[in-house]
């Protein structure tokens, strides 16, 4: 967990879209994935990986994606 009085920006439609239309994760696991980056304060992807929502694979082609765009 991140410890910030800032809060996280929520992610962009961008990755929202990658995460299900490329990734292949359903729009559940995104939506939990969202409402539990905004409660601990943390990076959507971080917090999908720690509750097990996508795989280290997975985390290192979102990575990959956001670098490159």
């Amino acid at each position: 967990m991140i410890n910030t009085n800032k809060p996280i920006k929520p992610p962009s439609e961008e990755l929202c879209n990658f995460i299900v239309d490329k990734l292949g994760i359903s729009q559940n696991a995104l939506e939990l994935g969202i409402k539990r980056s905004s409660i601990e304060n943390s990076p959507l992807p971080i917090v999908m990986w720690s509750y097990g929502l996508i795989t280290i694979t997975q985390l290192r082609h979102i990575y990959s994606w956001q670098i490159s765009n």
